[in-house]
């Protein structure tokens, strides 16, 4: 049964967050992005921040919000109109992304997962007919959609991958699973890499009532609870041959839609980052010991400043980082930057933010130990901190220091 909107308990907090903008980044922003952000603001204060507390709580997937992201376009908004995505700039996708993640890291990554990971590769290696079918379903959230690379025994090295494909005919057999999957238990379909029987790596799209595809989901979470999270595993599967895409080829065609979904994460973390310090801001200024507001003492005023800075040179990474991609010109290793500095500073901005918050910040009053938790998955999935570490040791010596 789907959880309806509902079955989630509202909070009856109002939702006031205001972004910080110290140097004056808007005004480097078009009025289109502007307006896109502010919708997207808008949407998440209306439709997420009144119940993702619950559903954070509860470890419940709030199903009911995917066709309302579709309706808000936020699934492949870089994606032209007629495959069912908006024709929108990067720069647009990654304040989209900024904005949802200030929500809640778990509804980013279905808004990621499904336009950077399930969208993008139908729409770049897809034959038009795959992209006909598929796409605008996904676009308008009528499908959900997951990204099968990662393996039980291969993460960090997905060229290692086991799951593979025989051919039968105007078939090809597919065995094998994948592990750690957003969106798997609930998705439609399902962009599977795997290896034929030369070796090669490709991808296939994988549809739900496919005998021998099961998708068990993953209990226990501490992190991303408000968001769906499973395996694929295949025995057998008869998928018609119509259903690989035909420009894939190689491990590089995953890892570009990664580079594609790792920029959105760069902003999105941002976005948690900013929740965090504007949380901390306005307690401080409230929270009264010693008979006046802890924000008038020097060290509450240190954490707040260094907050500030780092969110502000994020600010600049994202939006430079943007401007690259609107051109063509940004590389793996730029992105790998920005995705490893975001996350990593916005995990120590949630953490300098709890204790500001003190004992309150563990509670779900606040969305600070939320973000805390969902960051420590951020940090790993997408490519690992330290692997972004050696991408960049690799651009900068010329040396892969992981083969």
């Amino acid at each position: 049964m789907i959880p309806s909107q509902q079955t989630f308990q509202r909070s009856n907090k109002k939702d006031e967050f205001e972004s910080p903008d110290f140097y004056g980044i808007d005004d480097l922003l078009t009025e289109e992005q502007l307006m896109i952000r502010s919708a997207v603001r808008d949407f998440v204060k209306k439709e997420i921040s009144p119940i993702i507390e619950d559903a954070a709580q509860t470890c419940t997937f709030p199903e009911f919000i995917v066709k309302k992201m579709g309706y808000m376009g936020v699934f492949g908004p870089t994606i032209p109109l007629e495959y069912g995505g908006q024709s929108l700039d990067y720069i647009s996708y990654g304040l989209m992304m900024q904005e949802i993640e200030r929500g809640d890291s778990g509804m980013r990554s279905t808004a990621s997962v499904q336009g950077s990971l399930v969208m993008f590769p139908i729409y770049k290696y897809g034959s038009e007919e795959q992209k006909m079918k598929f796409l605008p379903k996904l676009g308008s959230g009528e499908y959900l959609g997951c990204f099968g690379l990662t393996e039980p025994d291969f993460g960090s090295n997905p060229s290692g991958m086991t799951t593979n494909f025989k051919e039968d005919g105007d078939h090809v057999i597919l065995n094998g699973s994948k592990m750690w999957i957003s969106n798997s238990p609930r998705a439609d379909v399902a962009v599977v890499w795997a290896k034929n029987e030369q070796g090669r790596i490709k991808g296939i799209i994988v549809e739900r009532g496919m005998e021998g595809f099961s998708t068990p989901e993953i209990h226990g979470k501490w992190s991303l609870r408000a968001s769906i999270t499973g395996e694929l595993v295949f025995d057998n599967v008869r998928v018609p041959k119509s259903n690989i895409l035909p420009e894939a080829d190689g491990l590089k065609a995953p890892m570009s839609c990664l580079d594609n979904a790792r920029y959105g994460i760069a902003w999105g973390a941002l976005g948690a980052a900013m929740d965090c310090y504007e949380s901390a801001r306005r307690y401080a200024m409230e929270r009264i010991q010693f008979d006046k507001p802890i924000a008038s003492f020097q060290l509450v005023q240190k954490k707040l400043a260094e907050m500030l800075t780092e969110i502000t040179k994020a600010q600049l990474v994202c939006w430079r980082l943007g401007t690259l991609k609107n051109e063509g010109k940004a590389t793996t290793a730029q992105i790998s930057l920005a995705k490893r500095n975001n996350v990593a500073m916005a995990l120590e901005i949630a953490r300098e933010a709890r204790q500001i918050h003190g004992g309150m910040g563990i509670t779900g009053e606040y969305s600070i130990m939320r973000h805390q938790m969902n960051l420590e998955s951020v940090v790993t999935y997408e490519g690992t901190h330290d692997i972004h570490l050696l991408i960049l040791g690799h651009a900068i010596t010329g040396i892969a220091a992981f083969k």
